[in-house]
């Protein structure tokens, strides 16, 4: 097993604490980087609710090993159905990201959609150029390489 996913229940316990910590801010990202038709009233308190259940679900485990969702600091990998070919999104906070390494935030467009999703999940995404139906063929953990470059901001 790979070492980093040790840490993973730790990476998530810093998650809940950073949103708690950053909340108004981090609202204020949301609201200004999503269309008011695609806003959920609930966005962060939902998102906050998966991931405790995600540490709940796993409180008897030394570390988390299989992830059913997209959460921030997972890797997902998408398949484009039309296409046939599949790309790697590192999902990320904004103050993380790196497009040209596919580090996206979880407040951007195509995070926003892909945020929660479980594997084997179809959805029709939408991108500038209008919409692609995507699956979701693959979710780990990769918040040991967003802790390597930039810490969420020390917890």
């Amino acid at each position: 097993m790979n070492h980093s996913v040790y840490l993973s229940k730790e990476y998530f316990v810093q998650q809940l604490v950073y949103i708690d910590e950053n909340i108004k801010e981090l609202i204020n990202l949301y609201l200004s980087s999503t269309p008011v038709h695609d806003r959920l009233k609930h966005f962060f308190n939902i998102y906050l609710l998966e991931v405790e259940e995600l540490l709940i679900s796993n409180k008897r485990k030394s570390s988390i090993s299989f992830f059913p969702k997209v959460y921030i600091g997972t890797k997902v990998t998408v398949w484009y159905d039309e296409e046939h070919e599949t790309e790697d999104y590192v999902i990320c906070f904004p103050e993380q990201i790196d497009p040209d390494s596919g580090y996206i935030s979880f407040l951007s467009p195509v995070g926003r959609q892909l945020l929660l999703r479980k594997i084997g999940e179809s959805i029709s995404l939408k991108v500038p150029t209008g919409e692609v139906l995507v699956t979701i063929k693959d979710i780990s953990y990769v918040g040991h390489l967003l802790d390597a470059g930039q810490e969420i901001k020390e917890a």
